[in-house]
């Protein structure tokens, strides 16, 4: 190369080197690719390179030990909430477990409830220990023990406490990560009720309806009271604010003889009973049975799950990694990653609570979902 070829070629590396850091200080990026060893490539400059990684938290290991230390130095005096949000090392500093969710860990002393509260996220509470959990939601005080779960749709004030003589430990699941990259992230604390004409500041919600309503009204499935109104809260989250396991268990133990889906092995919705879609907009819940000694086929959806061991014992491969997972453990199963699930029994089942975004990609159309034969062939499910 002539040494007037090498000078231009530099001039131009230093126009370009010049360029790009005039865009960058003016609060662009740029969208063309010079080189794709280069620095300056666009893709790398306006991706976001943090990404949710597939991920175990251990319940009996590092969740449950932390839970009791907190509950010690942490008093309903000092915070209103004392809860344990599960961190993805690929998203970290921020809190979310996988992109659009989290998952949270409560334990609440015997008889501690909190003052009511109510937010813009969606969120759920799940019983793991204790059979006196309580969620206020609406004016419905709710009672729940391990596997039911309780709904606290955006914008319904709720509160949370034990009722029980004994601690009580549940997990919470929310889109607060969704909301927050929405800008539509808000709580509120003020909660007041008009008494004999006067707005007064309350600590507790009072009564509207029994503590078996969700039950009552909803819980014949395919028959709903047309006497009642089924509007609550907003109006944008399913009526039914408590679903209990002993129902779900018994639904899933009338299919276990079935041959299920290879890919998920039997797995069930919780819908909302008005409509039959999902309990929320934004996210969708299920419980999943994988019979003794079931593995599921590889499946990769863009969907983002977390998934809660209930019952059993077993292990995950996502992406090629091994996941051993416990009752009460927690893994995160980004969107876009190969997942299979594998019951280390071979006489009992193994139950999953799982979590996904699922509704949010299907509103924008942008939901897909694939899966591996037995011959590795990749064949698209959705």
């Amino acid at each position: 190369m002539s040494s007037e070829a090498a000078s231009g070629g530099s001039n131009r590396q230093a126009a370009l080197d010049q360029l790009h850091a005039d865009v960058h200080e003016r609060n662009m990026a740029p969208f063309w690719a010079v080189d794709l060893k280069n620095k300056n490539d666009e893709d790398r400059q306006v991706r976001d390179n943090r990404k949710a990684v597939p991920f175990l938290w251990s319940y009996a290991k590092d969740i449950e030990p932390l839970l009791y230390r907190s509950a010690e130095l942490i008093t309903t005096e000092s915070s209103e909430r004392r809860s344990l949000i599960l961190v993805n090392p690929g998203l970290a500093p921020r809190r979310a477990s996988v992109t659009t969710m989290y998952t949270a860990y409560r334990l609440n002393d015997p008889r501690e409830i909190m003052p009511p509260h109510r937010h813009s996220p969606n969120a759920i509470r799940f019983g793991l220990t204790g059979s006196q959990n309580f969620t206020g939601v609406e004016g419905e005080n709710i009672v729940f023990g391990p596997g039911d779960m309780v709904l606290t749709p955006h914008d319904t004030w709720h509160n949370h406490g034990n009722k029980g003589g004994e601690p009580a430990i549940n997990l919470s699941v929310l889109d607060l990560p969704l909301v927050e990259q929405l800008n539509a992230l808000y709580f509120e604390h003020d909660y007041h009720e008009v008494e004999h004409g006067e707005r007064m500041k309350k600590q507790v919600q009072s009564e509207r309806f029994p503590p078996d309503y969700s039950q009552r009204v909803y819980g014949s499935g395919g028959l709903m009271p047309r006497f009642l109104p089924h509007r609550r809260g907003t109006g944008a989250a399913s009526p039914m604010y408590v679903y209990r396991y002993d129902q779900m268990r018994s639904l899933l133990e009338k299919f276990r003889d079935w041959d299920g889906d290879p890919y998920e092995g039997l797995i069930v919705e919780y819908v909302d009973p008005t409509t039959g879609a999902p309990i929320f907009k934004t996210m969708s819940f299920f419980m999943q049975m994988l019979r003794p000694g079931e593995h599921t086929r590889p499946l990769k959806q863009n969907a983002s799950l977390l998934v809660a061991p209930f019952e059993g014992n077993g292990h995950s491969i996502i992406d090629g990694r091994r996941f051993d997972w416990a009752p009460f453990d927690t893994l995160a199963v980004p969107g876009g990653s190969w997942c299979e699930h594998v019951n280390g029994s071979g006489r009992e089942p193994a139950i999953l609570f799982v979590a996904s975004d699922e509704p949010t990609l299907k509103a924008l159309a942008l939901y897909q979902k694939h899966g591996k034969t037995e011959a590795g062939e990749i064949v698209r499910l959705g």
